[in-house]
């Protein structure tokens, strides 16, 4: 297996390549305003750095989200269209999976959530048993509203000031490529090439428009 696996979905734009045993190129690099801009020089640095051509990949793992509307899309339209380009399956995975992940594989014990943030004083979280498997959400709601009685990483607990664990504050591409690769050695499925939006864009048609009629 060689994937390539990429996240826009928080203000990290991060892309990783794996090799089925180990990540053998990650780039990182938080920026919130330029995901569009960065995220395929950064795919082209990973794939350099890797010593691998985009025609010898096997597969394709991109971050669907939660996260906000214009980030979001950008990974998700660039996934679509390499996977049609190159003729690979791509493979969704729940952002906030890949940062319990990380959390988990950096030392992290015990129940805990993940929560990223959602703006509008909102996060998305959603919350993990001992074992690292995910037990509720992906949800949106405020900070208070989280299930209480664990422990938090990402970037809506500093934001918040949740009760916080030490682990990752945004996603890694290594992290959700090596998730990617666990689950399906496992046998288990993905989720499709399609957004955790959990809210309508900010951005809308009008539902109406002002009759104006002349004089």
């Amino acid at each position: 297996m060689l994937l390539l696996a990429f996240d826009t979905a928080t203000p990290a734009v991060t892309a990783a390549v794996h090799d089925g045993e180990r990540v053998l190129a990650e780039s990182y690099e938080v920026d919130a305003r330029r995901h569009g801009e960065l995220l395929l020089p950064t795919v082209a640095a990973v794939l350099r750095s890797a010593g691998v051509d985009k025609r010898q990949l096997t597969d394709l793992a991109v971050g669907v989200g939660p996260g906000p509307y214009t980030g979001l899309r950008v990974g998700l339209v660039t996934a679509a269209a390499l996977g049609d380009a190159l003729g690979l399956p791509v493979h969704g995975v729940c952002t906030l999976d890949a940062i319990a992940h990380q959390a988990r594989t950096e030392g992290l014990d015990g129940p805990f959530a993940v929560a990223t943030d959602a703006r509008r004083k909102e996060v998305y979280w959603a919350s993990y048993d001992a074992s690292g498997a995910r037990v509720s959400g992906p949800s949106v709601d405020r900070p208070a509203e989280i299930e209480p009685g664990g422990r938090t990483v990402g970037a809506g607990a500093l934001l918040y000031g949740l009760p916080a664990a030490s682990g990752p504050e945004h996603v890694s591409a290594g992290a959700l490529a090596d998730f990617a690769v666990r689950e399906l050695a496992a046998g288990r499925a993905l989720l499709p090439n399609a957004p955790l939006y959990l809210r309508r864009p900010d951005a809308q048609v009008p539902a109406g428009y002002k009759a104006v009629l002349p004089a």
